[in-house]
């Protein structure tokens, strides 16, 4: 089934960070939410992987679980982590993004940071594998150079990696926008 044929099931944005130790494992990732409209509800909110522990935060607890359990435990970018329950909090989640300058994300005692815009440009799928369905994918995507995760004001050690080419950078860290789900 092609995006034409699929309805929308949510749009809005999803930035996204994997930090890295120098060992090259992940020691933190973090799925940002800004959801304009969605068969759920619309909102702000963090799914937050760090030391083994998933935390979920926004002031729409439901969304956001929804956001975490249907969306995040599938991504690629969360496979080979153990992923136990969420601790779910609400608590504000205030995201300020624009793809020239970066991106500034805080809520109760978590703070991100992404900075250095490497590109900008469209991707699009038909074939998105989300809880055994195939679903269409289109987002404008930044990769950025740089981001630093802050959790109760002590700063996570880790890295972005940024690789690719010249012509067409890709990083464990991005910025997103006119992103659109279909099922």
């Amino acid at each position: 089934m092609t995006q034409q044929q699929r309805r929308i099931i949510l749009a809005g944005a999803n930035p996204g960070l994997r930090l890295f130790d120098a060992g090259g494992q992940v020691v933190a990732f973090a799925s940002i939410w800004t959801v304009d409209w969605s068969i759920r509800g619309a909102g702000t909110a963090i799914v937050l992987w760090y030391d083994g522990r998933v935390r979920v935060i926004a002031d729409d607890v439901d969304l956001a679980a929804w956001l975490e359990s249907y969306f995040v435990r599938s991504f690629l970018e969360v496979q080979g982590l153990v992923w136990p329950e969420p601790v779910i909090e609400r608590d504000l989640v205030q995201v300020s993004m624009n793809l020239a300058a970066g991106l500034s994300v805080k809520a109760a005692d978590v703070q991100i940071e992404m900075s250095g815009v490497l590109d900008r440009r469209t991707f699009a799928t038909d074939n998105f594998l989300l809880d055994g369905v195939d679903h269409s994918l289109s987002l404008v995507i930044a990769p950025v150079r740089a981001a630093r995760l802050t959790l109760g004001g002590e700063t996570i050690p880790g890295n972005v990696q940024v690789d690719g080419t010249p012509e067409r950078p890709s990083s464990s860290a991005f910025l997103t926008t006119a992103e659109v789900w279909r099922r």
